[in-house]
């Protein structure tokens, strides 16, 4: 049974950067298309960034250009290096694996997740 826990998150002032990370256990990782969510305070968990077994990436319109998604599968963990943060980007991440992806036309969409792990707390503020 696969399981995930995130960690990294913490206090940044707007501009900074943290790097979160989506450790697994339970089994490998490889096989699995990973995505990142964000739940603001008050707010709908939304998907933030995705990424498939061979490693093609997709991004939310709003951290496009500014996070990265990566992973590493001999440390049997997926990263999301968070750039230029905003204080828009406080809330909770979560990682899961995708339920269902689909690539057409080199566009990559993931959805719904499973195996959640428990969140990590990210706050932006001076």
């Amino acid at each position: 049974q696969l399981q995930l826990e995130e960690s990294g998150g913490g206090l940044v002032q707007p501009g900074g950067s943290l790097k979160l990370s989506c450790g697994a256990s339970g089994m490998p990782m490889g096989s699995y298309a990973i995505n990142w969510f964000h739940e603001a305070p008050g707010k709908e968990r939304e998907g933030v960034a995705c990424i498939t077994d061979g490693g093609q990436t997709s991004y939310a319109t709003n951290v496009k250009g500014r996070f990265t998604i990566s992973r590493d599968n001999a440390k049997n963990t997926v990263y999301l290096q968070m750039n230029n943060l905003k204080p828009e980007d406080t809330g909770t991440y979560y990682c899961a694996a995708a339920q269902t992806i689909k690539s057409l036309g080199g566009i990559l969409t993931c959805y719904g997740g499973h195996h959640w792990g428990q969140g990590t707390q990210v706050t932006v503020s001076s």
